[in-house]
């Protein structure tokens, strides 16, 4: 008989893990990621490949860790993601393979993501133990294409536009490659060592990794075309930080979440008192929000000292976008959620910084346009909170340097970059995928998009790119005009 109860993956106690930026998550051991593997059903028609946004022989690697066959599991992977040690960590499964499995119907899904995490990790600490194997690169067909950002995107059609030959050289703004990975994403969900494995084991294949190039501000993408490249991946995400535009927005102490983990993550602030970071360690401490960055942000905050820490967002639990696992999280370590509220101003002290925030109650009306039902204040409700920090993490938008600098270069009103199914941009010759393109989303969304253009390019620089292609293209950037 089929155990219908998931195996549950060990965690640092929530009073002992605020204390400290080590990871929550401790994962599974060999003989619990057996006995997990051996609840599949092997479905035939694998119903849960079809959510995975990268397509990853699912039943296949499971069925080979079952079997003790790690060996196997990790090269099935392989195959399709670049970035099992991420995935398996950040990837809400939940929403996507795990939502398609068959024990949903008696019982609790797989733990796909779990899965994948123990095998990534096999391969990591043998790989520790034994040195990473050089890669022998005479497969190499010279054609240089370039790479915009290592985010996840970009890392993903780096990693299998290399595997087919191509002389690949990522671009990034930043000291260190990983992009959101590293700078968005606090080191107790998903530490360093394991981006910088993942980066480290691309750069071995032979993709080229250059960091300190913000491209659209000293070189354009134009003038990459000059040096050779014969195609270009945009994969920039979308990082400029959105605002409510509330009064008092501008006083000391408010942050955007973008700058706040930034600062914490890129900057070192998880290890203080190593690393001076110059970043305010409030007392009191609110964030605006509901999804994962809000939940980062709130349990970062904590982490740095904070000895109260809010949680303001104007709908529901039910509503709130972050994974279940991280709000439940969130809520182990005291995180104060203030639900159905939303700031309405902040006020300063006689220095300019932040000392409260007023707030007004909200209730759920009708459904928006995202099929939310929309929040409406309750007038005369307004109450004062006594902050010294606050994080604002209401969403990001692409940053427009690049695309102001690309002449042609197609855009949404928002600035996202339109582009066809396969990442096909208004340039012959420009790809585009990830945030960049879809707005902010997951990571794994963002991978299937490098991978989806690194196809595309493949076939493009064969000289397979079709005519209908661009004429649909065209076509749907007119239409995309318009859509907000």
């Amino acid at each position: 008989m089929v155990n219908k109860i998931s195996i549950t993956m060990p965690e640092q106690d929530p009073k002992e893990r605020v204390k400290n930026f080590n990871e929550v998550a401790l994962g599974y051991t060999e003989e619990m990621a057996i006995n997990e593997a051996k609840r599949c059903l092997k479905c035939k028609k694998k119903p849960c490949v079809e959510g995975c946004p990268v397509s990853i022989d699912i039943p296949s690697f499971i069925q080979a860790i079952a079997e003790r066959n790690f060996e196997k599991a990790i090269d099935i992977i392989h195959d399709k993601n670049s970035l099992p040690l991420v995935t398996g960590r950040v990837c809400p499964q939940e929403e996507q393979c795990q939502k398609f499995c068959a024990l949903l119907r008696v019982g609790e899904a797989v733990s796909i993501g779990r899965l994948e995490r123990f095998v990534a990790d096999w391969e990591f600490e043998k790989k520790t133990k034994e040195g990473t194997k050089s890669i022998n690169l005479s497969h190499s067909n010279g054609v240089k294409v370039a790479i915009i950002g290592s985010g996840p995107a970009g890392l993903t059609c780096a990693g299998d536009l290399c595997k087919f030959g191509y002389d690949v050289t990522i671009f990034e703004a930043f000291h260190k490659g990983g992009g959101v990975l590293v700078y968005g994403i606090p080191e107790f969900r998903l530490p360093k060592k394991i981006v910088q494995a993942e980066i480290d084991s691309l750069i071995n294949q032979g993709v080229h990794l250059a960091t300190n190039n913000l491209i659209g501000s000293g070189i354009t993408v134009s003038e990459l075309f000059d040096e050779g490249f014969k195609a270009i991946f945009i994969g920039t995400g979308a990082g400029l930080p959105q605002f409510m535009g509330i009064n008092g927005e501008n006083l000391a102490g408010i942050y955007s979440a973008n700058e706040f983990l930034t600062r914490v993550n890129l900057m070192k602030a998880y290890l203080f008192p190593d690393f001076d970071t110059p970043v305010k360690r409030g007392k009191n401490v609110a964030v605006i929000g509901g999804g994962n960055v809000a939940m980062d942000s709130a349990r970062t905050a904590l982490r740095l000292g904070a000895e109260h820490v809010y949680l303001i967002y104007r709908r529901g639990r039910e509503e709130m976008p972050a994974r279940e696992e991280e709000i439940i999280r969130a809520e182990e370590e005291g995180i104060d959620f203030n639900l159905l509220t939303n700031p309405v101003k902040y006020l300063g002290d006689d220095k300019g910084f932040v000392k409260e925030m007023e707030c007004i109650r909200m209730k759920l009306g009708e459904p928006d346009s995202s099929g939310r039902r929309r929040p409406c204040p309750i007038e005369g409700s307004n109450f004062k909170i006594i902050v010294d920090q606050v994080v604002v993490a209401i969403g990001t938008t692409p940053n427009p340097v690049l695309i102001h600098s690309t002449p042609g270069l197609e855009t949404k009103k928002r600035g996202e970059i339109i582009t066809s199914e396969n990442g096909e941009t208004s340039i012959r010759g420009i790809y585009a995928g990830g945030d960049i393109v879809t707005g902010a989303a997951t990571v794994i969304t963002a991978m299937g998009a490098g991978r989806k253009a690194a196809l595309a390019i493949d076939k493009f620089l064969k000289g397979e790119s079709s005519l209908f292609k661009w004429i649909y293209l065209n076509i749907y950037k007119a239409l995309s005009y318009y859509i907000v």
